[in-house]
């Protein structure tokens, strides 16, 4: 057995880091969002952020054979490209400062991104303007290093694409694209900067099919039609893995 596997099987907490994939792939399945606000702060309460993190980037990949492939035909391509396209340039930030950071502080600040992006979810903020490439590009950068500091690379796209004027099903799709393809532009970052040694390589590839799984069983749940049940659930969700993921229960 290679060296890195094992060490990865001897992760504390495996069966709980397991368990909350399968849940994040669920949400993310069905609502088109919301997985790293369900992963990231229960996992960094069970490994360091700069362990949780890069395995959950990794794991994302799953998704290029579940969840993408029927968003395809669906997504607003120029906008979608230019949100990748910036977080491309914001993504060494954001990992720059998760190899650098103190993992308590990255996990307070991943529930301070989490609880106000679900408040403004609750609120409703919603804007009329169609945005330019510019807006769009923004949106990426700071999507780019969000996540590559956090985890969290969907809350400000999150909220951009629920704000605006599109169809359900477009902006589920928008987003499943959008953060699939984000996790794969971070991925060779956090590489070259250190962030996936071995274990943590095995760990994120341990949650490939769990994340998967998850995914698919929430897509066969996902009815257009029954949006606003989904996204509920999805909200509430949310907010118990931010009450779980305070560093306070350490």
């Amino acid at each position: 057995m290679p060296e890195g596997l094992a060490l990865a099987l001897q992760t504390p907490g495996l069966v709980e880091l397991i368990a909350i994939t399968i849940l994040a792939g669920l949400v993310y399945g069905f609502a088109g969002f919301g997985a790293a606000l369900i992963y990231v702060p229960l996992a960094s309460a069970v490994v360091p952020p700069s362990v949780a993190i890069p395995a959950f980037q990794l794991s994302a990949l799953i998704s290029l054979v579940t969840v993408v492939p029927p968003a395809l035909g669906k997504i607003q391509i120029k906008p979608v490209a230019t949100m990748i396209i910036g977080s491309l340039i914001g993504g060494p930030i954001g990992v720059w400062m998760l190899s650098v950071g103190q993992p308590q502080a990255l996990r307070w600040g991943a529930v301070a991104i989490v609880s106000l992006t679900l408040l403004a979810l609750i609120l409703g903020w919603r804007y009329r303007t169609t945005p330019g490439w510019r807006t769009n590009g923004a949106m990426g950068l700071g999507a780019g290093a969000m996540g590559g500091a956090t985890g969290l690379n969907g809350p400000l796209v999150v909220i951009f694409q629920l704000g605006g004027p599109n169809q359900a099903d477009q902006i589920r799709a928008n987003m499943l694209v959008f953060l699939t393809g984000s996790s794969m532009v971070l991925l060779p970052i956090m590489a070259f900067q250190g962030l996936l040694p071995p274990p943590t390589l095995w760990l994120g590839s341990l949650m490939l099919i769990p994340y998967g799984g998850g995914s698919l069983i929430g897509q066969a749940l996902f009815t257009p039609g029954r949006q606003g049940i989904y996204r509920n659930v999805a909200l509430v969700l949310i907010a118990v893995s931010v009450v779980m993921g305070l560093p306070v229960w350490d």
